[in-house]
């Protein structure tokens, strides 16, 4: 039987010694393989190896252009879902506000660089899987720090607000849960429903929401008050 194909992740750090370190860390394991590397922005949209990775483990502060205008620039051609790879944003700070600003930019979640070895793997494929909010601790931290912010600014636009309004009975359920950072199973054997049911519960939300994927959902459950710190 043939090996499944590897995921394939990019680099995107102008730091040679963290991009080294991660690459040996990735190309450890039989089902993640590095194919690309960039040292900023701009040479990372340049790339047409980059644009072929599955996942892109992007550096938020980097020279020449950041990663928010990178990780923008990156999935503005990919309005769908399944198109363009998966953006994970790697910040020194857990309260990093550019990490917020790149995970609005179409980011699927960001990293501490300091993170251990098992939760960046991890963090990879799950991602890579789309089924589950990457370290929602983390994530969580960030979102109750700047959720003042992301109130202010939901209140000048009402689009997320009719969006969520939108939403059956059973889809603001699990929508709540989505935004406590559950998984599609932890979800299931809360509301007693099959995961097969959720996943499609999940699906419809973030079309009715239009979120590229399960962090921007819970975005936009802190902008419309959903979910509070």
């Amino acid at each position: 039987m043939a090996e499944p194909t590897p995921i394939r992740v990019a680099l995107v750090d102008d730091q040679l010694l963290v991009r080294s370190g991660f690459r040996m860390l990735i190309n450890s394991q039989a089902d993640l393989e590095v194919i690309a590397e960039a040292s900023n922005g701009r040479e990372a949209l340049a790339s047409p190896a980059l644009a072929g990775a599955d996942v892109v483990l992007m550096d938020v502060r980097m020279p020449v252009l950041d990663g928010i205008a990178t990780t923008q620039a990156l999935l503005a051609g990919s309005t769908a879902r399944e198109n363009g790879p998966k953006v994970i944003v790697l910040t020194t700070f857990d309260l990093d506000e550019y990490a917020l600003s790149a995970i609005q930019a179409g980011a699927s979640g960001f990293l501490l660089k300091d993170a251990p070895p098992e939760e960046l793997l991890e963090s990879i494929r799950t991602v890579h899987r789309g089924d589950a909010v990457i370290a929602p601790s983390t994530t969580r931290r960030l979102l109750d720090h700047v959720a003042p912010m992301l109130r202010r600014a939901a209140a000048t636009n009402t689009t997320h607000a009719d969006a969520v309004a939108s939403l059956t009975a059973r889809e603001s359920e699990v929508f709540e849960l989505i935004a406590l950072g559950r998984s599609n199973p932890e979800i299931a054997a809360g509301l007693f429903l099959s995961e097969a049911t959720v996943k499609t519960h999940v699906g419809h939300i973030l079309s009715k929401l239009n979120a590229r994927d399960r962090v921007q959902a819970v975005v936009i459950a802190y902008e419309t008050g959903v979910v509070t710190p």
